[in-house]
């Protein structure tokens, strides 16, 4: 078994199996913790905090459980790993990522110590508040989170990431879509340009491949098309979300944009569930993995005034915190590089959480056109 296969195997057995206990001989349990501890690549994961997620799903998100595990159960005699497949090592991190077979949810690695202790020690509690309270809130949509607690090889020589959030996919309904023959479906990860990127700015990005400078943040080319209600509930959205997330000092988090294209004047038809296209299939899912709200939603679809685009977001990546260890040696670095060598100011990673946050919303403004 390869290690893709590996890590989405344990994974699966965490999520499916996480609640089952089995009775074990003392013996058992020693050969279990020395099996762990010379594991690779698949590790034992156990359920972080698995009531409070729960209760999102199942009171919040009208998410029901047999419904949530169906999207990991392998189907037909296939092995745990086949209900999750591989879409890569993305972005500077090493994050892995994985999409469950029907695309509802995607699975993402979180290797960082700096990240995950975050999320787990100080912004857990605050962000399963805030989901709670806000229905319309643009953070994504976490239904678990995982961790391996044991020992082992695996985790020592970093051959395998030992922590997963599990997150709504926000592109879900772009294969049905392909299959229809429609658009493809765009997307951009949003952040403001404007910081020093050393890929970027460091003799004019000379001195680093474009593959790696792909992965920087995207701009949009164009503007989001809305009506004055939509802009106004869409800011007040990330108005709440950006303040809780620099009240608990995050940064460097991103706009995840996706834009359909459809007929002039039929936006408001393909973001409406109940409406059908013309070869009688749905033209958005019936079955969104996490509502309400009830769609138009930024989750399912909300369509652009101009009625040429139906637009979906979701505000990512919100990890990355200013009093964690890594984020006070990366801002050392570059105040230091400021100081001694040329001044560039802050990387994104190194601003103050409210001067990203006011940058961050200034650029989702500068996207957005009202026009009613």
């Amino acid at each position: 078994m390869g290690r893709q296969e590996a890590i989405a195997r344990s994974i699966v057995l965490a999520l499916v199996n996480g609640t089952q206990k089995r009775a074990r001989s003392a013996w058992a349990w020693i050969l279990a913790l020395f099996s762990a501890f010379f594991s690779l690549y698949q590790l034992h994961f156990e359920k972080i905090r698995p009531t409070d997620f729960a209760n999102l799903r199942r009171h919040h998100w009208d998410v029901a459980d047999d419904a949530y595990l169906d999207s990991f159960r392998p189907e037909g005699g296939k092995k745990p790993e086949e209900s999750l497949k591989a879409t890569g090592d993305m972005g500077f991190s090493g994050s892995t990522f994985y999409a469950t077979a029907d695309q509802k949810y995607l699975v993402k690695s979180v290797p960082r110590h700096s990240e995950h202790s975050f999320f787990r020690d100080d912004l857990l509690t605050p962000y399963v508040e805030h989901m709670a309270a806000q229905p319309r809130s643009l953070l994504v949509r976490i239904s678990d989170f995982l961790e391996s607690p044991r020992l082992s090889l695996g985790k020592m020589l970093r051959l395998a990431p030992s922590h997963h959030i599990v997150m709504e996919n926000i592109m879900y309904g772009q294969n049905e879509a392909k299959a229809r023959g429609d658009v493809d479906w765009e997307q951009w990860d949003l952040k403001p340009t404007s910081y020093f990127y050393p890929e970027r700015d460091i003799a004019d990005g000379r001195l680093t491949s474009e593959a790696t400078k792909s992965q920087l943040a995207d701009e949009f080319p164009d503007k989001i098309i809305l009506s004055k209600a939509q802009a106004d509930q869409l800011f007040s959205s990330l108005e709440n979300d950006t303040a809780l997330l620099a009240k608990y000092n995050a940064v460097d988090y991103s706009l995840f944009l996706v834009r359909i294209e459809t007929e002039s004047g039929e936006a408001g038809r393909v973001a409406d569930p109940d409406q059908q296209s013309p070869t009688g299939q749905s033209v958005i899912p019936q079955d969104p993995p996490a509502v309400p709200p009830e769609p138009p939603s930024w989750r399912t679809g909300v369509p652009s005034s101009d009625g040429k685009h139906v637009y979906r977001a979701a505000v990512l990546d919100f990890f990355w915190a200013k009093h964690k260890l890594q984020p006070i040696f990366m801002t050392f670095l570059i105040n230091a590089w400021n100081l001694l060598i040329h001044r560039h100011g802050p990387m994104s990673i190194t601003t103050t959480p409210e001067e990203y946050r006011q940058r961050f919303l200034k650029m989702c403004r500068g996207y957005v056109e009202v026009r009613d």
